[in-house]
């Protein structure tokens, strides 16, 4: 006797929850990296910084909105699951 091998259990798509998560994160990444833009361009005016200064402070603060959208994303998916398994 050759016992089967144990099926994996399949798992589909859930586009529904996909779509709201991609939506979502669409929506709250442009608001991210606008404001990441915008307050290094303010904030090294108000402090006085050259160009230069000026472009690193907004790639550190574009930096950390790539982090905070990570996180979103990854919170998003534990609470709209991609999976669906059946």
């Amino acid at each position: 006797m050759n016992p089967q091998p144990a099926s994996k259990p399949s798992s589909a798509i859930y586009w529904p929850s996909v779509i709201t998560v991609i939506s979502a994160a669409i929506l709250i990444g442009a608001e991210v990296f606008g404001a990441a833009f915008a307050g290094g361009w303010a904030l090294a005016i108000l402090f006085g910084l050259n160009d230069t200064s000026a472009h690193i402070l907004q790639a550190v603060l574009f930096g950390i909105g790539v982090l905070i959208m990570v996180a979103f994303i990854r919170n998003a998916q534990r609470i709209e699951p991609f999976f669906r398994r059946g």
